[in-house]
C-alpha cells in the first residue's frame, strides 16, 4: 500500500444490516487511498462474522480494542445516535479522524459538546450529510438555481424514518426518549410523543431478539 493510504476502522459493523454495510464499506473500498483495517461491533460474533464477510481480520467487541490500533488513522462511527458522544469522545481522545454518522447527536446539546471537543484536539472530522451529494438532491439545486420553480418563499419538510404502523425490532429504539442528563440505554424512558398506533414486529430471521448482557448496544449498527 502506497504511504498515503488511509487506515479505517468502522465502530458498529454489522454482517447482514446497517450503514457501515449499506455505504461506509462499498464506498471505501472503492477509494484507492483507503484501506479498511479494523471492525468493532456488539459481540465478538457479531464481529467475527463482519471481518469474516467484508475479509478485514482485525475486529473487535470492544471499540477501545479498536481505537487502540496504531495503523487506524480514520474512525467511522456508525453505532446508533445515543451511543455516537461516547465513541466519537473515545475518537477524539485517542487521536484519530473521525466521520461521524448523521445525525451528530441527540440534540444540540449534545452536538455541540463534539464539536467543541473536536475544536479543543484540532481533530479532523466529518459529518455524514452524505445526502448533498445524492444526484437527486443536485438535481432539485440546480432547479432551484435557475429559477424553474420560480421564488421560494417557504418550504415543507416532511421525514420518515420508520413509515407505516410496524416498527422492526432493531429499529425500536427510534421510538425511545432519552433525557440529557442520562446518556446510557438503560435511562431512557418511552416516548409518550411518538407516533400512534404502532407496534413492533417480530425480530427478522437476521437479527437476535434479544441480546445477552454480555452484548454492548453501543457497537450496534444503525438502522
Amino acid at each position: 500500500m502506497p504511504n498515503s493510504t488511509l487506515g479505517v476502522g468502522i465502530g458498529g459493523v454489522s454482517p447482514v444490516r446497517g450503514w457501515a454495510a449499506a455505504a461506509h464499506i462499498p464506498a471505501q473500498r472503492a477509494q484507492p487511498n483507503y484501506e479498511i483495517r479494523a471492525f468493532s461491533s456488539h459481540s465478538r460474533e457479531s464481529a467475527r462474522a463482519a471481518g469474516e464477510a467484508y475479509g478485514v481480520r482485525a475486529v473487535f467487541s470492544d471499540h477501545e480494542q479498536l481505537l487502540a490500533q496504531p495503523d487506524i488513522d480514520v474512525v467511522a462511527i456508525t453505532v446508533k445516535v445515543p451511543h455516537h458522544r461516547e465513541l466519537v469522545a473515545a475518537a477524539l481522545a485517542a487521536g484519530k479522524a473521525v466521520y461521524c454518522e448523521w445525525p451528530l447527536g441527540r440534540d444540540v446539546d449534545d452536538a455541540r459538546a463534539m464539536a467543541a471537543l473536536a475544536a479543543g484536539q484540532r481533530a479532523r472530522t466529518a459529518v455524514g450529510l452524505q445526502a448533498r451529494q445524492a444526484p437527486a438532491i443536485g438535481f432539485v439545486q440546480e432547479l432551484l438555481s435557475e429559477g424553474y420553480v420560480g421564488e421560494v418563499l417557504s418550504t415543507t419538510m416532511v421525514g420518515v424514518s420508520a413509515p407505516g404502523n410496524v416498527v422492526v425490532r432493531p429499529n425500536a429504539y427510534m421510538l425511545d426518549k432519552t433525557t440529557s442528563d442520562a446518556p446510557t440505554p438503560h435511562s431512557r424512558q418511552t416516548s409518550t410523543t411518538g407516533p400512534a398506533p404502532c407496534r413492533t414486529s417480530p425480530t427478522p430471521s437476521h437479527a437476535t431478539s434479544s441480546l445477552p448482557s454480555s452484548k454492548d448496544p453501543r457497537h450496534q449498527g444503525d438502522a
